[in-house]
């Protein structure tokens, strides 16, 4: 007989979760013209989350406006990363209001990303004996994929978006969901701004891992490379690829405060949520707020 999997405990990426829907939707705004489009998608995905794997509560992680240690180590990190458009900047001064009327912990930490938090609150739900379903727009979250912890990578557009285990990780990329920062110095980020080797895509990335365990394995034995070129490609990077890798290592240790981890969806929120839909005029989820009352 097969055992039922434990409800999991929603750990959310809202800023990422916020942009994604942003660029995703359609221009959105309320009978004032106050753009809604982030919002709305965010909270339009909170409700089919809590519909469709009846989680046992929920967490938001957040970036804080503070640079980083990652900012710190590299100049060059995220540089590139215009400011958030002006409907958007709107719409993310609205987004406490919004989180605080779910009801679920909101954890922010100076210093480190929203990946970081989301790192560290999957780790200590892993440990507290529970089933942590990390939910971001951001690949670098398929880190925390492992044990009792999956990682849901939300779709573009229409797309549903796909849930990771370290199974799934393994398949799409061909290493371990640890071994990622290791890949993603070689291949490099557009996204993070990480430049990676040039002529290492993602399949000689992944064959390197694998024969070399990660980049102080690589540096270690860079004579055994095959062929010279690509040899001389990493040697020419030697001293860039550990500061690579430890850019796009999440942090498993962020300083959270004392406290609960996550919230139920509790019965008294569904009245801030309706009263937060109905200021921004969201009268498309207010039925699908009702089914999820109902059930």
């Amino acid at each position: 007989m097969a055992v039922a999997a434990p409800a999991p405990v929603l750990v959310l990426d809202a800023l990422s979760l916020a942009y994604r829907a942003f660029f995703a939707l359609p221009d959105m705004r309320t009978s004032r013209g106050e753009p809604t489009s982030a919002l709305y998608g965010l909270s339009a995905l909170l409700l089919k989350l809590l519909r469709e794997q009846k989680p046992k509560g929920g967490a938001f992680a957040i970036d804080h406006p503070r640079p980083t240690f990652r900012h710190a180590a590299f100049a060059g990190y995220k540089a590139g990363r215009r400011p958030a458009p002006t409907p958007l900047g709107q719409q993310l001064a609205r987004l406490p209001a919004l989180l605080a009327a779910f009801g679920f912990p909101v954890f922010q930490e100076p210093g480190f990303e929203g990946d970081d938090v989301l790192a560290t609150l999957a780790r200590e739900l892993v440990g507290a004996g529970e089933a942590p379903l990390v939910v971001s727009g951001d690949l670098d979250a398929l880190q925390c994929a492992g044990g009792a912890a999956r990682v849901h990578v939300v779709g573009r557009g229409d797309t549903s978006g796909k849930t990771y285990d370290e199974a799934a990780v393994w398949a799409r990329f061909g290493v371990a969901p640890r071994e990622l920062p290791d890949w993603k110095a070689l291949a490099g980020d557009v996204t993070d701004e990480i430049p990676g080797v040039p002529g290492v895509g993602p399949k000689r990335a992944s064959a390197l891992v694998r024969t070399f365990g990660g980049i102080p394995g690589l540096l270690a034995r860079l004579e055994e490379v095959e062929p010279e070129s690509l040899r001389a490609a990493i040697a020419a990077h030697a001293a860039d690829l550990p500061l690579w890798r430890d850019l796009a290592l999440l942090r498993f240790d962020a300083p959270l405060p004392a406290g609960r981890r996550f919230a139920p969806f509790a019965v008294e929120q569904r009245a801030a949520v309706r009263a937060a839909f109905e200021e921004l005029e969201f009268r498309s989820l207010l039925p699908r707020l009702d089914r999820l009352a109902g059930a």
